[in-house]
């Protein structure tokens, strides 16, 4: 048994308040990793689960779920710092186009996995609080849950973001390119021309001043 004093809501999947005088009120409250009771002082006494193997279906598979998202969404950052134009690591623009393109699908995917993290916590959550059969102590709704789906909404729209940037970045470069040429080209074909033009002009008095001397 751990006891602390220091709590945030990021840890409260689920909570449930037994609620007597002020001095007894006392706050249950779990995560994926350990349950624990804070009393009215704000001192809580914690207890990591003590196996994996025998915790429920759902906290693994959750635990599965989120581990997964912070990695994909390790990778997405580290592949969109790669990515960047103002980095010089990556390579050339068209591999740097790849990288972004590859970081937005893994935060969309992190945001993915998140979101089911979350949402089957509820369900089990809602599932045991509407149960008229369920003689156990009920639960509520934490606020990590709340936290949980509005940063997996936000990494979705983020990656697809990058996505979305990307191609209309690249169509505007392929334009820019194509318009960009073909005055490059027209101008050189002048100079050209005109120098051509100018050592002809120069060239002919040189000849004519040549045969007006011998006669």
């Amino acid at each position: 048994m751990k006891r602390r004093a220091i709590k945030s809501g990021k840890d409260y999947w689920k909570v449930s308040s037994v609620d007597g005088t002020v001095i007894t009120t006392a706050t249950f409250w779990s995560n994926l990793w350990k349950t624990c009771v804070t009393d009215s002082t704000g001192v809580s006494n914690c207890k990591d689960f003590p196996s994996m193997l025998a915790l429920d279906a759902y906290i693994q598979v959750c635990r599965g779920l989120m581990i997964a998202s912070v990695c994909l969404g390790f990778f997405g950052a580290t592949l969109a710092l790669v990515g960047m134009k103002c980095t010089k690591i990556g390579g050339s623009e068209t591999t740097k186009a790849r990288l972004t393109v590859l970081s937005g699908i893994h935060f969309i995917l992190s945001g993915l996995c998140c979101m089911t993290a979350c949402s089957i916590y509820a369900h089990r959550i809602t599932t045991d609080f509407f149960d008229p059969l369920f003689v156990a102590q009920k639960f509520e709704l934490g606020a990590a849950l709340f936290i949980g789906w509005a940063g997996s909404v936000l990494c979705i729209l983020g990656g697809f973001v990058f996505c979305l940037s990307l191609s209309e970045g690249s169509s505007m470069r392929a334009e820019y390119s194509y318009r960009g040429s073909a005055p490059f080209v027209t101008a050189s074909k002048k100079l050209s021309k005109a120098a051509n033009s100018l050592h002809k002009e120069q060239g002919e008095p040189s000849r004519q001043f040549g045969r007006n001397a011998y006669v």
